[in-house]
């Protein structure tokens, strides 16, 4: 796996992040607008020292100036590294109604750790616009483009390829049941999971091998007519 993909429930999620770090984990994940990054690496404090009437302050700290840093959203808007950049523009993949585009800045950044280290190792955040409806996205990596072998084009395919996992659960769940059941307990919502998926995996097969074209058309069938008289016998059994 290259690197692991989420959506904004677990990009707000610091804790969850610093854990991806503390294993060496790479990914590429979306963040809310109101996520909080620093374009350039904030210094953090380590020395005690004492404050105006004497007490010790805590360390380690961020230094006062960077204590605050800015919701990526703003970074965005009114940044000059995104402002002054010329987008990017990528087909992220083909549709019924034609390719899907999206404007793509990005810029290395810094965010703020749950852990003593306070400031995480350098991160890559993507701000991407949709050239027609005009939806912003905004994805962060704890990757660099240039270094490891990462492109910006291979962070582009991991984070909008979160689409597929979405289409296979809308998939389970209108047509294979996932939504139908009545269990209590992660070991037995997996189990449920696993038959659906597996049961998922089951049809594409016979749909890939039975139909290897995306139409069904004549001469490409996945279902037979049986004869009216073999049939009357099978319902009568």
């Amino acid at each position: 796996m290259k690197a692991w993909t989420f959506d904004e429930l677990y990009g707000r999620d610091g804790q969850f992040l610093d854990g991806l770090d503390q294993r060496d984990e790479a990914f590429v994940g979306e963040v809310p607008p109101n996520f909080h990054a620093w374009l350039s690496k904030p210094k953090v404090l380590k020395k005690p020292t004492k404050n105006q009437i004497g007490r010790p302050k805590r360390s380690p700290r961020l230094k006062r100036r960077d204590a605050k840093p800015s919701e990526v959203q703003n970074l965005a808007r009114y940044s000059p590294v995104f402002t002054k950049q010329k987008p990017q523009r990528y087909c992220i993949k083909e549709t019924s109604k034609g390719p899907e585009v999206w404007e793509i800045r990005w810029t290395t950044c810094w965010r703020k750790t749950h852990t003593d280290d306070l400031v995480s190792h350098q991160c890559t955040l993507i701000v991407a616009r949709h050239v027609l409806t005009g939806e912003v996205k905004y994805f962060l990596s704890n990757r660099v483009p240039g270094r490891d072998g990462w492109t910006l084009r291979a962070m582009l395919r991991i984070a909008f390829g979160r689409w597929q996992i979405e289409d296979c659960f809308r998939e389970a769940k209108e047509e294979l049941g996932l939504d139908h059941f009545e269990c209590r307990g992660w070991r037995c919502i997996h189990r449920h999971l696993y038959v659906t998926i597996l049961s998922g995996l089951f049809c594409a097969r016979v749909r890939q091998k039975l139909s290897p074209s995306k139409q069904v058309i004549s001469g490409e069938l996945l279902t037979m007519a049986l004869p009216q008289k073999l049939w009357v016998n099978r319902i009568c059994k």
